[in-house]
């Protein structure tokens, strides 16, 4: 009994995801909501670093493995 209403559950479940990801339901793209999103996580980041003072020692950290690529 357990068996089948678990069987019938994924039966429905992969049904539903078939459905949305060929028919009119699926997501055609990321939204407004999910660039925004993006964009302030992006905008904290930055943020971040610059409140604890992490720039120059990045831009250190980049130029120093600039030059041992580069060999100057």
């Amino acid at each position: 009994m357990l068996k089948d209403r678990v069987l019938r559950v994924w039966v429905d479940w992969t049904v539903t995801v078939a459905s949305r990801v060929r028919g009119r339901e699926r997501d055609a793209g990321a939204g407004f909501v999910e660039y925004a999103g993006l964009m302030i996580l992006i905008a904290g980041i930055f943020t971040l670093i610059d409140q604890l003072g992490l720039d120059g020692l990045i831009s250190g950290a980049i130029g120093d493995a600039v030059n041992d690529v580069i060999g100057g």
